[in-house]
């Protein structure tokens, strides 16, 4: 049961979080294209990765089907992990918190999907819980 709890609390944390930074990339555009051009991203990222944030929380939450979910969570994971990496390889640690954040909850989402959702993942071995 508390399992199920921790599935629902960090998904809904990790959509909360790529859904303002998805408004933040829409409402703020000239700035995020700045920030990228300054950890090194072309500038024609921004309306991609607002669109691709969009439709993973979607993929994650609605969960069409098992496999399309556990790409959204790969494509976060991969996502995370780079930003987080790209704000410390320019020195800016703190910039990194929110992925070190999101990289937590993401872990969480995944290791608990099994308990609370009707079809299992694949990935995920159900005797670990």
């Amino acid at each position: 049961m508390a399992a199920i709890y921790i599935y629902w609390i960090s998904t809904a944390l990790l959509s909360l979080l790529y859904l303002a930074s998805a408004c933040m990339y829409a409402t703020k555009g000239d700035w995020v294209r700045q920030a990228l051009a300054d950890l090194g991203y072309p500038r024609y990222l921004v309306p991609i990765l607002t669109i691709v944030k969009v439709l993973g929380v979607v993929a994650i939450v609605l969960r069409f089907s098992a496999g399309l979910s556990d790409l959204a969570y790969a494509g976060m994971f991969y996502h995370l992990l780079l930003s987080g990496l790209a704000h410390l390889g320019v020195r800016k640690p703190s910039s990194a918190l929110p992925a070190a954040v999101g990289l937590a909850l993401l872990a969480a989402s995944f290791l608990t999907q099994n308990a609370a959702r009707e079809i299992p993942s694949p990935y995920m071995l159900s005797a670990m819980l």
